[in-house]
């Protein structure tokens, strides 16, 4: 993928993210640790909320695979124009 690619793809993301952040008042980030933890476990008995954060947790999971492809993208063409402007001396 593109880095263009990911970057209107992430953005697509975080528009979905948003919306569960608004609704349960926490960043996305903060819910993801948490529900690693275990931390949520209480929240299962609600069907509502088990879906939401079956669905929260795959965007996010989603979003940080999006996020680390960019950055190894970014890294390559960093170092390809440290590389060029190495040779031009």
């Amino acid at each position: 993928m593109e880095i263009h690619e990911l970057i209107v793809e992430m953005k697509l993301l975080e528009r979905r993210l948003t919306l569960y952040e608004e609704k349960y008042g926490v960043l996305s980030e903060d819910f993801y640790a948490a529900l690693m933890a275990g931390e949520l476990e209480r929240y299962d008995a609600f069907d509502e909320t088990r879906a939401d954060f079956s669905r929260w947790k795959g965007i996010y999971e989603t979003w940080l695979r999006r996020k680390e492809a960019y950055t190894a993208q970014i890294r390559q063409r960093e170092l390809a124009d440290a590389h060029v402007h190495y040779s031009e001396r």
